[in-house]
């Protein structure tokens, strides 16, 4: 207790020093003033108006920064809100809002989630400068993320192409029984031209020559090439942002193959989740040969489960099924960042399997529904590890990729060394699209049957609801849902990665589409994939 009061005195006299030469170092018109810059700023230096922008262009390849000027610490304006508690405590509840206008009307508003600024920033800055939009480095600070959900939420359909002008206002906020803002600390505005949607000529823009490969050979099909030049042409002026490759298979022949951004027919591509698909198919190639009896199959069948934390019968329940359809009732959900079982509290852990099978359940939030769970799919594929001799690694290297042809990949281990079926497998654009084809072969492959056909069947299924999705579902570790074109309408199975990655599976249509890109940690990335599906792909090959 002493070390932690000295700890918060220390802190407060660091801030209050910091205070004191802010009012001598920043020239006063800066105080309480926000910046706009297209590079990042050294605060150090003198910050002269000369060196903010007035006005900007704003297309697909803009940067833009914010330096935000402030009187005093957010921790001491904390402070005036919720005066009975302390910097770490504050920094715990609290934290900066963001108002965003366009045009003099308010688009969007949100409070940043605490501890991003840490608590030593809190209280310590006074001036910082941090990336709204920085292409290069996509995804990577806490401002960014404000952005983006801007841009999600009313900001893209508000900078339409044209003149606008931006405000932003900062505000501190402090959460406890209820949501208390203070007044504006910081504010700027800046003028913008907006042209987001670039003059395309498509007779500059030629497709790549479409090449054999193994076990994929070349298709004759026709279709409309104007389409697909438009796409690419699209993909080229970050239009669709961060993309690395489009291909498609129709009737399992190579109908495009086109690659953006440094990669190539060789690049190994890291797909994130879209790995997860893989324990599913290995599930099922695993009961063929007798290591899994059932998807019934309870956890306490493969692990002394009085040996982990928060034994119960009903843990000892949990099925095979419930992991491979995400609807365990495991207290562990990606999209909550306050969840138990959160992946991101899984991977500084020494032993994953220990961490997921320690979680508590949580029977009331979860009774059979879908809740996205890293961890249970990263445990059904170590359990899978576990049963079938010579481990995971082997076995799906000569049960499943050696009769696909797929030589060159790489996946990601766990701490047991283990495959880590939670996602991140690597390979190139073709292999992935083999493995799509698989399942639109029901499984066979050059003749053989390399997944039950059954199994495929009962993966490419709708298992269960996908929570807060109208007319989606979940299979086997397959996603599904309704795509448009026209007054028609094309159902899909895929498997999806974080910063849009995808393998899609069409059930009516003999088409396969691999998109391949790394805008992780983006909100734009899934929505964007689905849109050159539905205004390029689909037009162009139907």
């Amino acid at each position: 207790m002493y070390q932690s009061f000295r700890k918060s005195v220390l802190l407060l006299i660091i801030a209050a020093t910091i205070n004191h030469l802010s009012a001598q170092t920043l020239k006063q018109p800066y105080a309480g003033r926000i910046l706009f810059t297209e590079k990042q700023l050294d605060i150090t230096d003198s910050i002269g108006q000369k060196q903010a922008l007035q006005k900007l262009l704003v297309t697909n390849k803009t940067n833009l920064f914010i330096t935000v000027f402030l009187k005093k610490t957010l921790s001491s304006y904390l402070q005036e809100l919720a005066p009975s508690l302390n910097p770490d405590s504050l920094s715990k509840i609290g934290n900066y809002q963001f108002s965003f206008t366009v045009d003099d009307r308010l688009i969007y508003r949100t409070e940043l989630m605490p501890g991003a600024p840490r608590a030593i920033q809190q209280q310590t800055d006074v001036t910082w400068c941090k990336p709204l939009i920085d292409n290069q480095h996509e995804g990577g600070w806490w401002s960014q993320s404000a952005w983006n959900r801007f841009m999600f939420n009313g900001g893209d359909s508000a900078l339409t192409d044209g003149p606008h002008l931006l405000k932003i206002s900062i505000r501190p906020y402090v959460k406890t029984q209820t949501l208390i803002v203070g007044d504006i600390i910081a504010e700027g505005q800046l003028a913008l031209i907006v042209k987001r949607n670039p003059d395309i000529n498509t007779k500059k823009t030629q497709l790549s020559v479409v090449r054999s490969y193994e076990g994929l050979p070349v298709s004759a099909d026709v279709f409309d090439k104007e389409k697909i030049k438009e796409l690419k042409s699209y993909i080229e002026a970050d239009v669709f942002r961060h993309v690395t490759s489009v291909v498609a298979l129709k009737n399992g022949k190579i109908l495009l193959e086109e690659y953006f951004n440094g990669s190539s027919r060789d690049s190994l591509h890291d797909v994130r989740s879209v790995g997860k698909s893989f324990a599913s198919t290995l599930t099922g190639m695993a009961m063929r040969d007798g290591y899994i009896k059932s998807v019934q199959q309870r956890l306490d069948n493969f692990y002394v489960l009085k040996d982990y934390q928060n034994y119960s019968s009903t843990k000892a329940r949990v099925t095979l099924k419930e992991l491979l359809t995400m609807s365990s009732r495991f207290d562990g959900n990606d999209d909550d960042a306050g969840s138990p079982g959160n992946e991101e509290n899984m991977y500084p852990t020494e032993n994953w399997v220990k961490f997921t099978l320690d979680l508590p359940l949580d029977t009331v939030k979860y009774n059979g529904q879908w809740h996205y769970f890293t961890s249970g799919v990263m445990l059904l594929g170590s359990t899978l590890d576990k049963v079938i001799p010579g481990g995971l690694d082997k076995y799906a290297d000569e049960k499943l990729f050696k009769s696909l042809g797929i030589k060159n990949y790489r996946w990601q281990y766990t701490p047991q060394k283990a495959p880590s079926t939670a996602g991140g497998i690597q390979m190139n654009s073709l292999d992935f699209a083999k493995y799509g084809q698989l399942y639109a072969n029901k499984g066979r492959w050059k003749g053989q049957q390399v997944i039950p056909e059954s199994w495929v069947k009962e993966t490419l299924s709708h298992q269960v609801p996908i929570t807060g999705k109208k007319d989606e579902y979940y299979g086997y570790l397959f996603w599904n849902k309704i795509y448009h074109h026209g007054s028609k309408e094309y159902e899909a199975y895929y498997c999806s990665g974080n910063g849009g990655n995808k393998i899609y599976i069409f059930k009516d249509i003999p088409l396969v589409v691999v998109i391949t890109a790394t805008a992780y940690g983006n909100g734009y990335a899934h929505r964007q994939a689905d849109r050159m599906i539905e205004e390029f792909i689909l037009p162009a090959v139907l």
